[in-house]
């Protein structure tokens, strides 16, 4: 044993010697060309090819090492076992609210795409010391390096790097809170120089919890999944990438509620567009300017905001044109204030949904909503503005099902026949909201069978109500001023729009 350890103290010692003599007798630069040489040499014979992601790219962050990151960080959680080890990094990043796996430093992980193998390695190496630099850099020199077959080079790199680039946005995208916009009292610009203030946005609401038709909800979540994946579509049509939702109908049916299970549904953020705090059209242009992609623009009350009323209810409809009328605060309104000059036109909003400036971004959703759709011009209801309508109901029984198994947390099996066959036949003839319900059960919450039956007898009594002559007769009202409204929408939407007409 003795033997061993001193052939290999002599051979440690040659070796070092050897390395002093031929950096005595061959300087760097000819060491550095013979190693580059015998690189190129072995890989001439290599079947792999390989390419270095480096986080640092001169003075600035390589955007493909972050979209590499997100990428294998989701990759890692689900196939821990193909990696080298069992040792994973976990992080969470600036107002993320889900945790991350990432590559250790230095260690493997194996992906396929389109059925081609591919090696990932997170390499991390101290790096040398600087000298002055006017933005100091890390401590480490952080990388990817992936290796592919040379074969598969043409077919897939490039494909592959746009795929993870899409996947790492989407999971950048889930993991950010999403944020709840309003737009500043004046135009006046926030600390960052944005004309909008922002705060988490956290309302718990999803299409499983809404009380609606089933039916109905099912066509609107078809239709923003299809919105959602209908880049190359819209691409391909020529249409600005947006959509429009008019969500119209009596207070208290969940118009708000809508709009916080679609941010939910597709991951969107929300600007809440207040028109009172809007002087002039051109400030309407800079703040859909300053939205971002994948987002909800909002106009709650639409038909209070400003005076938007039906152009042939008023005095402009005559040789002034749609362009040509302003609309207003309302004279004496409210939120009139004194010095107000709120002089935002009906051109400037049709446009700033469906005109030049509305194509500035990309995947966005416009929604308005008001209690009184009769009162808006027909030009800003049709289809290329507001291009699904959706009428917020009264309470169905199909919506009082969806209300009990929220607040109660019992289904149709655990209410008793006699309950359940009074609450079909008073539901849909008592014409109450599904906050009104709502309100009913949860004062009752904690006991069952009294929430059911003072819902019957709530219900039953405003049935009745109903059924007498006066609200007959106001209802064929309601009903004769919905279908003029229909006939006007489709009369404007036969005439076009404000803009390219």
């Amino acid at each position: 044993m003795k033997e061993v350890w001193t052939t290999i103290a002599s051979l440690m010692g040659v070796w070092a010697f050897s390395r002093t003599l031929l950096t005595a007798i061959f300087p760097p630069e000819l060491l550095f060309t013979l190693t580059k040489l015998f690189h190129h040499f072995f890989n001439c014979f290599s079947s792999y090819c390989y390419y270095d992601i480096t986080e640092i790219e001169g003075v600035n962050t390589n955007e493909l090492y972050t979209a590499v990151q997100l990428y294998l960080s989701a990759t890692a959680a689900s196939s821990c076992s193909a990696t080298s080890s069992n040792r994973l990094s976990l992080t969470r990043g600036l107002n993320s609210s889900a945790i991350t796996f990432g590559l250790a430093h230095n260690d493997r992980i194996t992906d396929e795409f389109n059925g081609v193998s591919v090696l990932w390695e997170h390499i991390v190496t101290p790096r040398q010391s600087q000298t002055f630099s006017w933005r100091p850099l890390p401590e480490e020199k952080r990388g990817f390096t992936l290796r592919m077959n040379k074969r598969d080079k043409p077919y897939v790199l490039q494909s592959y790097l746009d795929f993870i680039t899409e996947k790492a946005n989407d999971i950048r995208r889930k993991n950010e809170d999403r944020l709840l916009h309003t737009n500043s009292r004046g135009g006046s610009l926030d600390s960052r120089g944005q004309p909008w203030e922002s705060v988490p946005f956290k309302h718990p609401s999803t299409f499983d919890t809404l009380a609606m038709d089933p039916l109905k909800k099912a066509e609107i979540m078809a239709d923003l999944r299809d919105f959602a994946d209908g880049s190359a579509f819209y691409a391909r049509t020529g249409r600005a990438w947006k959509r429009g939702y008019l969500l119209y109908g009596p207070p208290g049916t969940g118009k708000s509620s809508m709009i916080a299970a679609m941010a939910n549904f597709l991951g969107y953020d929300i600007y809440d567009l207040e028109l009172t705090e809007v002087q002039t059209n051109l400030e309407l242009r800079k703040l859909l300017m300053k939205t971002s992609s994948k987002s909800i623009i909002v106009i709650e009350d639409i038909d209070c905001s400003i005076n938007l009323t039906n152009r042939k209810e008023t005095n402009c409809g005559g040789g002034g044109g749609r362009d040509q009328c302003s609309f207003g605060l309302p004279e004496g309104g409210p939120d009139t204030e004194p010095g107000t000059n709120n002089s935002i036109t009906l051109s400037g909003l049709l446009n700033f949904t469906d005109g030049l400036w509305s194509c500035c971004g990309s995947e966005r959703i416009f929604v308005f909503t008001t209690n009184h759709v009769e009162k808006l011009d027909p030009a800003l209801l049709r289809s290329g503005r507001m291009d699904m309508h959706v009428f917020m109901s009264y309470c169905s029984f199909a919506s009082l099902k969806i209300l009990l198994k929220n607040y109660l947390g019992c289904t149709t099996d655990d209410v008793a026949p006699e309950i359940l066959r009074r609450l079909e036949e008073v539901t849909d003839a008592a014409e109450m909201t599904p906050a009104d319900v709502s309100e009913v059960l949860i004062k009752n919450r904690r006991d069952k069978d009294r929430a059911l039956r003072e819902l019957v007898e709530v219900l039953s009594v405003r049935a009745e109500k109903n059924r007498s002559p006066v609200r007959r007769r106001e209802g064929e009202e309601v009903a004769e001023e919905e279908e003029k409204r229909e006939v006007e929408s489709g009369d404007a939407a036969a005439g076009g729009g404000c803009f390219g007409e």
